[in-house]
């Protein structure tokens, strides 16, 4: 069961965008991915809001999640959302085990 959060970091004067662009620079993304139990962790610009950034952050289980909080990587994205000002708005979502259902699967283009 996969845990998807995403994280919507909103600041002034293009701080969003110069957080996750630190974030980059200084290896830190690099490192989340790389833990055991990340599946994704990966930065989007919402079109019709400049000062947005959206980390989509997904992961195997609530135990690889609990142990990425409880980690040094967290210490320096506090200290980074400070430096930068960012408040943030948290959607959680768990992965549907059943899967896509057939009616949806005609909306796909695969």
């Amino acid at each position: 069961m996969a845990i998807t959060i995403n994280i919507y970091y909103t600041g002034l004067n293009g701080n969003a965008r110069k957080f996750a662009e630190e974030m980059i620079a200084k290896g830190v993304v690099e490192d989340i991915r790389a833990k055991d139990g990340n599946l994704q962790y990966e930065y989007f610009l919402p079109m019709e809001d400049p000062e947005t950034i959206l980390l989509i952050d997904k992961w195997k289980n609530q135990e690889a999640l609990d142990l990425h909080h409880s980690s040094p990587a967290m210490e320096k994205i506090l200290d980074l959302r400070n430096k930068y000002d960012l408040h943030m708005r948290v959607e959680r979502y768990v992965s549907d085990e059943s899967g896509i259902p057939e009616g949806d699967r005609n909306f796909i283009k695969e």
